[in-house]
């Protein structure tokens, strides 16, 4: 009897050893993974999530459940700075501009999830470097682009700038919102050595962007 009670108390053992060392592996794999930011508007309210892995696009109640996801009330929402992959989805542009306008993020993916048209709006994002636009009710297909790319993925400051010839380069953005009404392919162009955005491009009135200074040159990059 001896030898078969401590065998099945080995083999318990066991079991709770490997289950134990499962879940200490498990979660140190999801340590590992790189989260992402999923931000979305639903029936009046801004739910910001960090992900761990990828939800379809405008699945909301997949998100709730996938994500970490926590309601932010729009009085409380700052301008930050988004190092990792950031994805909004968006029905209106109002919304999207309290988002958007004059944020700094590097990797963007924008999914519309509304039907209606969207007006013609310019919003500024700094230090823009890959965007991903999705048409999910026009069921087209998904787009992206890429502005500049960080050489061996150095990390750069918040705002993307670089010191060449002792001279500070800023990059900025903006994206034309009409891009989301119909099918049309993404397309960009930039514009470099812009000392003055407000010189170079009159129409373009953000008081964000008007100061400057001798060592400050801009890489303007028009994105529609």
């Amino acid at each position: 009897m001896k030898p078969t009670a401590f065998s099945a108390f080995s083999f318990w053992l066991a079991l709770l050893l490997a289950g134990f060392l499962g879940i200490h592996m498990a979660g140190s794999f999801v340590r590992s993974q790189k989260n992402h930011t999923l931000i979305f508007t639903k029936e009046n309210t801004i739910r910001n999530c960090s992900c761990w892995a990828g939800v379809r696009d405008c699945d909301y109640c997949l998100a709730n459940l996938m994500c970490n996801c926590k309601t932010v009330l729009p009085s409380t929402l700052e301008k930050t700075t988004y190092n990792s992959h950031l994805t909004i989805w968006f029905t209106d542009i109002s919304v999207l501009e309290m988002l958007l306008n004059f944020t700094r993020a590097w990797d963007l993916k924008l999914s519309f999830c509304g039907t209606a048209p969207l007006p013609t709006e310019y919003l500024a994002i700094w230090g823009l470097r890959k965007l991903q636009v999705n048409k999910v009710k026009g069921r087209f297909p998904e787009q992206s682009v890429t502005i500049y790319s960080s050489r061996n993925n150095e990390i750069e400051d918040s705002l993307a700038v670089h010191n060449k010839d002792s001279q500070m380069l800023v990059y900025i953005s903006f994206l034309d919102t009409s891009l989301f009404n119909g099918y049309s392919l993404l397309k960009s162009y930039s514009v470099e050595n812009v000392s003055s955005i407000t010189k170079h491009f009159p129409s373009l009135l953000y008081s964000d962007v008007s100061s400057t200074s001798d060592n400050k040159s801009y890489v303007v990059t028009f994105i529609y």
